[in-house]
Formats: structure tokens, sequence, C-alpha cells
């Protein structure tokens, strides 16, 4: 059997499965890593969105054999130690803003989000309305409103400013 070697979460990880598997798969039922949830298997829902080297991507649609050993897969239980914290910024707004009703897709929308601030911050910029009318994770619950508040405060932190978004 192929094996496959990459980091996940700081750490170097090695599976031994076909070239063929999803990394979602890999991620949940080889390495026990169950943040990344699974939605759709389409790369359409996007709850299992996490970081390839920093950029948001979805594990559902990705064989496990387009993984390089020098890739660095970031899922939500790994976000907290980018910064060195217990939570990063964005979750933290995340639990201010009461974002959650059922959870299920929210590791996926924090992970989308901290890409986009990350996007725009390293373009020069503060992310807008229009960067948040980008995410395209589906939340069953409708929480919107209150993801998008939570995306708000959790860019200024990450940033270390406050108040509200570019126009």
């Amino acid at each position: 059997m192929p094996r496959h070697t990459f980091m996940l979460n700081g750490k170097r990880v090695e599976v031994d499965v076909p070239n063929d598997v999803r990394l979602l798969w890999v991620l949940r039922d080889i390495l026990g890593v169950n943040g990344p949830k699974y939605g759709c298997g389409l790369d359409v829902c996007k709850a299992c969105t996490s970081h390839i080297n920093g950029k948001a991507f979805n594990p559902c649609c990705v064989p496990v054999a387009d993984i390089g050993s020098e890739d660095e897969i970031t899922t939500i239980e790994g976000l907290p130690a980018t910064v060195g914290k217990e939570l990063h910024p964005m979750q933290e707004a995340w639990l201010d803003i009461d974002v959650a009703q059922c959870g299920y897709c929210q590791p996926g929308q924090i992970m989308a989000a901290v890409a986009k601030v990350r996007e725009a911050e390293a373009a020069g910029r503060q992310i807008t309305e229009d960067d948040l009318d980008e995410i395209r994770n589906i939340c069953r619950c409708g929480t919107y409103h209150r993801i998008r508040e939570a995306i708000q405060a959790g860019a200024a932190k990450m940033s270390g400013r406050a108040g509200p978004l570019a126009g």
C-alpha cells in the first residue's frame, strides 16, 4: 500500500492508504482528527474546510496522493497553535458572539474565515463585506448574521484593531 507523509497541525504524520482515498477520510478515519466534518463530499457545503499551506481547501475532494510531503495541513484542532494560544482570535470571536446553534458547520466556517482574513491582510487591506460574501460555507441553522458579525470581530482581533470592517 502506498505511504503518504505530510505535516498535520505542526506534526509530521505518515499513513499507508491507497492513493485515491480522500484526505478527509484519512484525517477522520485514520488519524482521528474529527474537526473537519463530512457534509457533501462534493466541495459544495464546505463543512470540512481546513488549510493547506495557509489557504482554505476542502479535503473531501482531495485525494491523499495530491498532498506532498512538505504540505502543511491545519485543521480546527491545530488552529490555536498558529497563534500560540489556547484559542485562535477567530474562535474567541465565535464564542463572544455566540454563533453556534447545532455547531456542525462551525469548524469549516472558522477555517474559511481565518483564511479569508489572512488573504486580505496579505493584499495589504482589511477584510470587506465583499470578502464576507465570498465565504460560501453552508450553515444548516442559518446563523449567517452572527457568522458575519463574528468574522468581523475575529478579523479585528487578528489584526489587533477595534471597530467594523472596511466598506
